[in-house]
């Protein structure tokens, strides 16, 4: 008999939020390890978990004085491995914190963390690759594996962010340069890789040169962990005394220039939990359970009272039909329970191995409503089904669900719901779904086609391409095309929903003209299916439906799986922030596009919000790193949900890539950074190369395609008549300044009246010498004159010119704050910096000997310091070289006076 691991959908008047890490006392509990399918069994792999772990808690332990360690993991190993494991009861891969999974063509061993959020917002969960566990060798590219998984537990749990910046490695401070590091103390060289020679960091086309900064292997400097966790002497977080505010790296952009200890103690989900008590040393051990998943049990429990009269009981037939037909994963166990006033089995426990029991199964489903209502009754006899028989009293339902170990999923189905439901669901780890009872909204049939169970294997997942409300009027018909694109294919279905009899007659047409209008009907569900045979053609097919009898709302979904076991297709992911607002916080909407880890960028992502009172919203999710999108350009696609009413919401997303300009993207993950070598006794020791990818590789994978996913339902708690909060403009997160000539050019991302929704009224730019009169005295800093510059609408990219007074040498900062009709003004932006260096080289004669110049610049170099940027002047024509950037430094050569500064 397959596993007590199960799902309980209960199908009524319902309404969750899935099970996380807990703090207990000093140590973290409920952390979920998931090894992916596609790994290999191998028993080294557990017990290098179990290795990097127990070093994690011991170092993690160190670095917070004692205050915190790793308490207890779950390692969920995947279903095919053949090893004697425990059971796994709610642990599933999708709510897994930390993921095992093999190196893809991009990301290759790289440890990281996917962070969706802003500032102090935990991240969903870290990466690692088995090669990362098992390889020694790879122990010198990142560091000891515990404080590798110290570092990304920082970004997973409390939302801060990587010390270095691979796009930004150095920076100019009072005319000397600096690597972007937290502390400044940790010492190093700037050498070219490969051939080790001393070099000096610039910008070529906008990206640096093949100089780093390589430290020095042996160090007295204690910070940082998100900087470089590898040097032995590293064990602190930046704090509010050490941390280096200038340093153009994400903490200081995404968090105001504010240290990781000061996020960690102030702002994350820890800082009110932290102990102020620190445990004997040495740490406590952590213990581990190894558990495995075993066949999907599902119990469908379906309100058949007098409530679901009229279409209610209908549309529940064509959603839990499609669920069994197209979406429910084979070798699962399905089992059907009935209730009203009392409970009663529809169908046993059964095996989905083909396709005719999984017809049987949908044609059983209920069709007349009667009786009384009674949740408990429903929801006891389908626990049956997990506990062997066992006489639980059905009086205590949210009790008896916990105590089974099933998942409970809710929908609340109509106007009203229960709360002990909802709070059922919260407690087991399911999910909440509200849907509306009409069909143009299709809600139903969506939350249905989401209930798939994703174990780490995304070609044995259903995707759903498209889902369509839409009204017909008598005579009239319908018509639309969806993409089948060159990773999906295998059981591609159409399924059409109706009101009224006579049904519609249905042509779908293949890309390549082929015909197909031979639908299989279900006359009591009003629905009509069509199987694609085989595998579907890519490319765009179209459907006309053409109505047949009176006016009446039809629906359209599509759904389809991979086109084989070794073609990963692209998926949409999509979740809010938070599952209830009081309105006084935005919410924030994500939808994650990917293709096996790869971030598919430059879509169109369309989020609809439909409340249970009927008011529908519509925005486009944007990949900007503006606003409420952490990243740019990282297959993140967010935005603020400002505009809201009391009620319970939907949120639904469709993704498409109609003109083919989606593409994979190069960015790196927030994660420990890859050291290139080390300066050990004055020599570089490097390590070997990363592999490097083309951009071309990645490019040619992406298609067309579309895409439709929904996420939980969410509540807002707005009285009626209550108006909505008034937020601010956003905060502008990408100030970018640059020395052109004589004039500085700042750019942004235009941010909106209400965080990211509409346009600002006005802009406050400031600038300053000291970079903390702009943190902590904005208004007093010196303002530039922007009257002339009008805000553009939120998204739009902005720009400003203008000419300060600048002595040579120094530097300037510069921040934004946006303001809107009401006088809200935003935070404080990040800050952006210029430094103004002229030098100059007088010649006699007629004519500049460039090669005679060449030579005294590499005097100079090796008299007086480094050469990072020059202007040369001859008396007749002058050349300039600009390299960037620059630090001060004086010298004289061959009598001349050369006064070397930083240029731009």
């Amino acid at each position: 008999m397959a596993s007590k691991v199960a799902v309980v959908l209960v199908m009524l008047y319902l309404s969750g939020f899935t099970c996380g890490i807990r703090l207990d006392g000093n140590g973290y509990t409920d952390i979920l390890i998931a090894i992916n399918p596609a790994v290999t069994e191998d028993p080294l792999l557990l017990e290098r978990i179990k290795e990097m772990v127990s070093d994690a808690s011991s170092y993690l332990f160190q670095v917070m004085n004692n205050k915190l360690y790793f308490k207890d993991v779950t390692i969920l190993v995947p279903p095919k491995w053949t090893g004697k494991y425990s059971s796994a009861n709610t642990e599933t891969y999708e709510k897994a914190n930390i993921i095992i999974d093999e190196p893809n063509k991009f990301n290759g061993n790289d440890p990281y963390t996917l962070q969706y959020g802003e500032c102090a917002t935990e991240g969903r969960y870290i990466r690692l690759t088995p090669d990362f566990l098992k390889r020694d060798e790879l122990i010198q590219f990142y560091g000891p594996r515990g404080r590798v998984l110290v570092h990304e537990w920082a970004h997973l749990r409390w939302g801060v962010y990587d010390e270095y910046d691979e796009r930004k490695p150095f920076y100019t401070d009072n005319g000397k340069l600096e690597a972007t590091r937290c502390t400044k103390n940790m010492t190093g060289e700037w050498r070219s890789i490969p051939s080790g020679a001393m070099c000096t960091p610039t910008n070529i086309n906008g990206k640096p040169n093949d100089c780093y900064f390589i430290p020095h292997k042996s160090q007295t400097a204690k910070t940082s962990i998100m900087y470089l966790q590898s040097i032995d002497s590293v064990v602190e977080f930046c704090n509010k005394k050490n941390h280096n505010t200038k340093a153009p790296n994400m903490q200081n952009r995404k968090c105001g220039g504010r240290s990781v200890e000061e996020v960690i103690f102030s702002s994350s989900v820890d800082s009110q939990y932290i102990p102020s008590s620190s445990l004997p040393s040495p740490s406590p051990e952590p213990t581990f359970s190894v558990v495995q998943r075993q066949q999907r049990v599902v119990c469908l429990v379906l309100d058949v009272s007098g409530s679901m009269g009229g279409q209610r009981i209908v549309r529940q037939r064509q959603a839990a039909s499609l669920f069994l037909k197209q979406i429910i994963e084979d070798q699962s166990y399905v089992g059907i329970v009935t209730f009203h006033s009392t409970a009663s089995v529809l169908k046993p426990l059964t095996l989905i191995d083909n396709l005719k029991i999984r017809e049987k199964l949908a044609d059983s489903l209920p069709t007349n409503p009667n009786g009384g209502t009674e949740i408990c009754q429903g929801l006891y006899k389908g626990l049956e089904f997990l506990t062997d028989g066992e006489s639980n009293s059905p009086i205590n339902c949210v009790n008896n669900a916990i105590a089974s170990g099933a998942t409970v999923h809710t929908i609340s189905f109509g106007p009203s719901g229960d709360k002990l439901m909802e709070e059922m669901s919260e407690k087991t780890g399911g999910k909440f779904f509200y849907a509306g009872d009409t069909l143009n909204s299709n809600e139903l049939v969506d939350v249905f086609a989401s209930l798939t169970t994703y174990d780490g294997d995304p070609t044995q997942q259903t995707i759903q391409l498209e889902s369509l409300g839409f009204t017909v009027s008598g005579s009239g018909l319908f018509s639309g095309t969806v993409s089948v694109d060159k990773t999906i294919g295998n059981y591609t279905a159409f399924l059409i929903l109706y009101e009224h009899s006579p049904p519609p007659t249905i042509l779908v047409e293949s890309p390549s003209g082929q015909k197909y209008n031979t639908f299989k009907p279900d006359p009591q569900g009003n629905s009509l299916t069509l199987n694609i045979p085989g595998t579907a053609e890519t490319g765009k097919w179209t459907y006309t439906i053409t109505n047949n009898g009176q006016a009446q709302t039809m629906s359209i979904t599509v759904t389809s799986r991979a086109v084989s076991a070794n073609v990963p297709p692209v998926t949409v992911k999509t979740h809010m922030n938070q599952q209830s607002s009081n309105g006084a916080k935005a919410m924030v909407f994500f939808a994650a596009v990917s293709q096996n880890g790869l971030p598919v960028i430059l879509a169109d992502v369309r989020a609809t919000l439909e409340s249970d009172a009927g008011d529908k919203q519509e925005m486009d999710l944007l990949d900007n790193g503006a606003g409420a999108d952490a990243f740019r350009n990282d297959g993140i696609y967010s935005r603020y949900f400002t505009r809201m009413k009391g009620g319970k919401y939907n949120l639904k997303v469709r993704v498409q890539n109609g003109y083919g300009k989606a593409r994979f993207s190069l960015k790196r993950r927030s994660g420990a950074m890859y050291i290139p070598g080390y300066v050990v006794d004055g020599k570089l020791e490097l390590n070997p190369p990363k592999p490097s990818v083309g951009e071309e590789d990645l490019v040619a994978d992406v298609g067309i395609f579309s895409r439709t996913a929904i996420g939980e339902s969410f509540t807002v708690n707005l009285p009626p008549g209550v108006p909505a909060t008034k937020f601010p403009p956003n905060t502008i997160t990408d100030l970018n300044a640059e020395l052109v000539k004589d004039r500085v050019l700042l750019t942004w991302t235009a941010p909106g009246e209400d965080l990211d929704q509409g346009t600002a009224s006005e802009y406050d730019i400031r600038y300053s010498e000291d970079p903390d009169v702009l943190r902590s005295n904005f208004n007093n800093a010196h303002p530039v004159n922007s009257s002339n510059l009008l805000p553009s609408e939120s998204g739009s990219s902005e720009q400003l010119s203008f000419a300060p007074t600048m002595r040579n040498g120094t530097t300037l900062f510069f921040a934004i704050k946006a303001v809107d009709n009401d006088m809200l003004s935003s935070e404080t932006s990040n800050l952006a910096q210029v430094t103004k260096v002229i030098g100059y080289i007088e010649s006699p004669g007629n004519g500049v000997n460039m090669i005679a110049i060449y030579i005294s610049i590499a005097m100079v170099a090796i008299v007086g310091g480094l050469i990072v940027g020059v202007t040369m002047t001859a008396r007749k024509r002058k050349r300039t070289l600009q390299i960037n950037p620059p630090v001060v430094f004086r010298s004289k050569i061959t009598g001349h006076s050369i006064e070397w500064v930083r240029l731009y």
